[in-house]
């Protein structure tokens, strides 16, 4: 099953908006079948496990990290796959929340005489798949915020000047996570002050995540490099209901997908914003800012992973700092997470913290 799980990982960000699923066919204690849902979520991981594994299916025991599907969909059930290559046993690491699945998997393997075990390895997997679970059961994805800053948490310097306060190693890092999301978030203000490209680099040819950019106006260059390269990688916009149509006609033109959100106390609501992401299909989100879009995720309790980066440099109080004002009055009011990790990166350290 660890296996299993080191497989499903390998599709996340690929497969949405399917899991990213990982399967092993074993054999007489070898393992005779491996696979994991592919790029666009089909084949599933236990038809590709079971073409690799051929006639020695049979008899086997295969280990799913999602219970396999029941449903017609653009595949046939998965637990029909598994039926008719004979497999004698099943073992599963947690039960999909699908309605559609939900417990319908488990039921079609045992009725058709398949010895079922539940529950192996079930929080790692739950820890992996937990963005599909949120989009299926809350109807948004999985959000990692990164925050990148000096010692003092700030980054950028009073005059703007923000590259680079980390070292290339975690910079490479991040393109790595990067990868393993469905989209890449920041807000408007990052896109007008960076005019990032929000592309994976360095990893060689992979599928590119979608970017996405929060802005309530849209008031984004036109010619920037989002802009200009719209038509090539993915760019969603989420914007206010209010925002100028002209512009929504412009970003359409130039291959953008726009999504419509709601606007709280002068602000686009994340919660709106996330749920738009959900209903296109999106299990995995990496937000990197800026300081603004952070805070209201933060304060909205909406970051299920924080990862810092932080630098070996102090820059004072009057550069930038990496959240926005969060209007805290009291402690017990500020959001607080449990250290996961840390590591050195580089000359850098990072951080892993979760709700």
């Amino acid at each position: 099953m660890a296996l299993a799980l080191q497989l499903g990982r390998r599709g996340q960000g690929r497969t949405w908006p399917n899991p990213a699923v990982g399967c092993v066919i074993v054999k007489d204690g070898v393992i005779v079948g491996r696979g994991w849902t592919q790029p666009g979520g089909r084949p599933h991981a236990e038809p590709v496990a079971l073409a690799q594994a051929g006639q020695a299916a049979r008899g086997a025991t295969a280990y799913v990290t999602l219970e396999p599907c029941s449903h017609h969909g653009q595949t046939p059930p998965c637990a029909q796959a598994l039926i008719g290559a004979g497999v004698a046993r099943v073992v599963v690491a947690v039960g999909d929340s699908d309605a559609r699945v939900s417990g319908r998997g488990f039921a079609m393997l045992q009725d058709a005489g398949i010895e079922v075990t539940i529950g192996v390895l079930a929080e790692e997997a739950a820890r992996d798949l937990q963005g599909f679970f949120l989009k299926t059961e809350q109807g948004r994805p999985f959000l990692t915020l990164k925050l990148a800053s000096s010692l003092d948490g700030r980054i950028a310097t009073a005059s703007g000047e923000s590259q680079w306060i980390t070292g290339p190693e975690a910079r490479r890092m991040v393109h790595a996570m990067r990868a393993r999301h469905d989209g890449v978030l920041v807000g408007g203000g990052t896109a007008r002050a960076d005019d990032p490209s929000l592309t994976v680099r360095g990893l060689g040819t992979i599928q590119q995540p979608v970017r996405i950019v929060a802005s309530r106006r849209l008031d984004l260059p036109l010619s920037g490099n989002l802009a200009r390269t719209a038509h090539e990688v993915p760019v969603w916009i989420a914007h206010g209901h209010d925002a100028d149509p002209l512009l929504v006609d412009s970003w359409a033109g130039l291959g953008a997908t726009l999504l419509p959100c709601d606007v709280e106390q002068g602000q686009l609501s994340v919660r709106s914003l996330l749920q738009a992401l959900g209903a296109q299909g999106m299990t995995r989100v990496f937000c990197e800012g800026g300081g603004a879009l952070a805070a209201s995720l933060l304060s909205a309790d909406l970051v299920d992973e924080l990862i810092t980066f932080e630098a070996g440099l102090a820059i004072g109080a009057e550069g930038t700092p990496s959240l926005a004002a969060m209007g805290l009055a009291r402690l017990a009011a500020a959001p607080r997470l449990r250290l996961v990790s840390h590591q050195q990166v580089g000359a850098d350290l990072m951080a892993v913290w979760r709700r």
